[in-house]
């Protein structure tokens, strides 16, 4: 079994197969190694060829509620009135810094998240 950088979709589908031979392998083996080893290539490659976008400051908020049965009066405390509320989940209000940072910290979103540039008009 050879294993080398994965450069084409061939490549790619090759190293899956690969990875489906060895995905019973024990780790601190040989076959556990190489399954180690193919499985980094293949998310290298992925990483590269399917990149994930991660979700809006908009979509992270919303998410976020959801996890935490959060209603937008919830939201009160890190936005401020209900009408700002509204309109920031609308996306007629960008985020100020003040909340960016009330948010990361009472609600556990990543400052990188909610500083995320996104398009208003996709938002409502």
């Amino acid at each position: 079994m050879t294993v080398k950088l994965i450069k084409t979709e061939k490549d790619y589908n090759d190293a899956l197969k690969m990875i489906d031979g060895l995905f019973d392998a024990k780790p601190d083996t040989s076959e556990g190694d190489m399954l180690e080893l193919l499985t980094t290539l293949v998310e290298l490659y992925e990483a590269r060829h399917f990149p994930v976008e991660g979700p809006s400051p908009i979509e992270a908020i919303k998410f976020r509620m959801e996890q935490m049965h959060l209603s937008q009066n919830d939201l009160t405390p890190y936005i401020g009135n209900k009408s700002k509320v509204s309109e920031v989940l609308s996306g007629k209000r960008p985020l100020s810094l003040n909340m960016i940072r009330k948010l990361s910290v009472g609600l556990g979103i990543p400052a990188e998240t909610l500083i995320r540039p996104y398009d208003v008009s996709k938002t409502a």
